[in-house]
């Protein structure tokens, strides 16, 4: 059964300043991640840009680690760390567990 997982990254020293020389290979990457259906929606924190948030799907969380560890943005050192969640979805159209309220 799918799922949906959050991919945290938390941005390194001179994040904002190193990006451009790494960003067209990452946006590659992960127009070839949604493409394929495995990435839902993803982008920068913004006010800081401090980090991003990517969001996944798929049957378990190796989708979303095997995309960090390929990013050129973690393997340049970029990205100081990154972490994946589950995140149980129950509201909205793209919501996987859908929970609707009661009406007894």
């Amino acid at each position: 059964m799918a799922k949906h997982f959050l991919l945290f990254y938390e941005a390194g020293p001179y994040y904002v300043e190193r990006r451009p020389q790494f960003r067209a290979e990452h946006l590659a990457l992960a127009w070839a991640a949604q493409e394929r259906g495995e990435m839902v929606i993803a982008g920068p924190l913004a006010d800081p840009v401090d980090g991003a948030v990517l969001m996944f799907v798929g049957d378990d969380k190796s989708v979303a680690e095997g995309f960090a560890r390929a990013d050129p943005y973690v393997t340049s050192g970029m990205v100081a760390r990154w972490h994946v969640r589950e995140w149980t979805t129950v509201v909205g159209d793209l919501a996987l567990t859908p929970v609707r309220p009661s009406n007894s």
